[in-house]
């Protein structure tokens, strides 16, 4: 776009992008630790949400779907 059209709209855009590909990708990575990993401070709700968490990903296609997606990144 800067050559072919002369403008850096794009690249003055490319902080605000980048970064919300950052932030998705911490989202996720903080969602598959939390559900994947046990906690020693984590009590009985946390540990049942975990197993919710769990259970849906297993039994739910939507759930599953994003999961792939987010696993192999989101598009820019």
């Amino acid at each position: 776009e800067y050559f072919s059209e002369k403008s850096a709209a794009a690249i003055d855009a490319y902080s605000m992008r980048a970064l919300k590909r950052v932030w998705g990708a911490v989202r996720f990575s903080w969602s598959m630790t939390t559900m994947m990993h046990r906690f020693p401070e984590a009590g009985e709700f946390d540990r049942k949400i975990q197993e919710a968490e769990l259970n849906y990903l297993v039994g739910s296609k939507a759930a599953a779907t994003a999961l792939a997606e987010n696993y192999v990144g989101i598009p820019y």
